[in-house]
């Protein structure tokens, strides 16, 4: 064996060994099979699949800011005037920033769809004219869980707002639609609906009431007693407040008729409502309320003055972004209420409203029953300029 074939013999070697070592250390794992979330068509736009679970998720919710001037503003949100004439409240611009978080779930179950729905606000601004420990400073409002229910077929329990106005339907489609107020919201509930089929629904409701209600007086100052029986609209015993309600819903609109006894205060009160359809552009309603006041003048379901009262507005859609609203109401102690605006849509999901508002205080100078929207004046103008980006 000569030197040049020695060599190539041991090159050979080498090569076969580090060849076998390279294939032992390159190993290529299986890829792991990807799981892409998965849209869920079921229950209407935006649900998808939670991964590994067949259950259904929304996630929805909107940003808004208003700007409050004048007397009359939105309780929900900006709101100007100086209710207790203190000179440290501003009577200029009220600012109220909300973000609203929202989700939607949906699965179905043996015995029915299995959902849930929650609502979450945070909130920053000034005063809403309450004379709270900030006066007029820009804060923190804090944080409201505004909806939290579970709801398995037609039973439904936990947080929501009073059927008393869910299932006949909130007032008109402006900010502030409570100028002459149409029934409590926020309460613990037990409900059951009823679908009927051919339009035929109806609910059932066991609820708490809430210490946020009550009649609202002020005292002989003409200070501003926003909620004057706090605590005491939630129910003290072992009966609930119960509230019933049927509906008849056709292409031409729909016929709401709704009863509720406050147990707390042992009062009835009712409210009946007509949708009507009279165009693709044009829709009209009206809805009246009475209730007795045998122990206390506003309960809970009640919220307005005297026995009776009445609300009724309408929408007309001038194109696809521009819509205007009105509603106009006024009850037994002679407050009048009156909310108009333009809402136009700059693009999808964002849209701006500006409104007008008018209240009459009927028994304005009586210190203990008077509208709780104003404390200082017989006549108020007022008017909320609402952008608002929803998702």
């Amino acid at each position: 064996m000569n030197i040049k074939s020695l060599l190539l013999g041991s090159a050979a070697a080498l090569l076969a060994v580090s060849g076998a070592r390279a294939a032992d250390a390159v190993v290529v794992a299986e890829p792991e099979p990807a799981e892409y979330v998965k849209i869920c068509d079921v229950y209407g736009a935006g649900y998808f699949y939670i991964p590994g679970t067949e259950t259904c998720l929304r996630i929805g919710g909107y940003v808004r800011y208003d700007i409050g001037g004048g007397d009359v503003g939105s309780f929900d949100g900006a709101r100007a005037e100086n209710q207790l004439g203190d000179p440290k409240l501003q009577d200029t611009w009220a600012k109220n920033t909300r973000f609203t978080l929202k989700t939607w779930t949906g699965q179905e179950t043996e015995l029915g769809t299995l959902k849930t729905y929650t609502e979450t606000r945070i909130q920053f601004g000034n005063s809403n004219g309450y004379g709270d420990a900030y006066g007029n400073d820009a804060h923190n409002k804090g944080i409201t869980l505004n909806f939290a229910w579970i709801q398995l077929g037609g039973l439904r329990v936990g947080k929501d707002e009073s059927a008393f106005n869910t299932f006949i339907g909130y007032a008109g489609e402006v900010i502030q639609d409570t100028i002459v107020p149409y029934g409590g919201f926020d309460t613990n509930v037990v409900q059951y609906y009823f679908d009927g089929g051919n339009g035929f629904s109806a609910v059932v409701s066991l609820e708490e009431g809430s210490s946020d209600a009550g009649a609202a007086t002020f005292d002989g100052a003409g200070n501003f007693l926003f909620n004057a029986n706090s605590g005491n609209d939630t129910i003290d015993s072992y009966v609930p407040d119960v509230v019933g309600g049927v509906k008849y819903t056709q292409g031409w609109g729909a016929i709401t008729g709704v009863a509720s006894y406050d147990s707390t205060w042992e009062e009835w009160t009712g409210k009946v409502r007509l949708d009507v359809k009279a165009s693709d552009a044009l829709t009209l309603w009206i809805m009246g309320g009475y209730g007795s006041d045998d122990h206390i003048d506003r309960n809970f379901y009640k919220q307005w003055g005297g026995n009776w009262a009445v609300w009724g507005g309408g929408t007309y859609k001038f194109n696809e972004k521009t819509s205007f609203n009105l509603q106009a109401s006024a009850d037994d102690d002679k407050n009048v209420g009156v909310a108009a605006n333009v809402a136009y849509d700059i693009v999808p999901g964002f849209t701006v409203t500006g409104e007008v508002d008018y209240n009459h205080d009927g028994k304005f100078g009586d210190a203990d029953d008077r509208n709780w929207v104003n404390a200082d004046k017989k006549n108020s103008v007022g008017g909320i300029l609402r952008f608002q980006r929803s998702f």
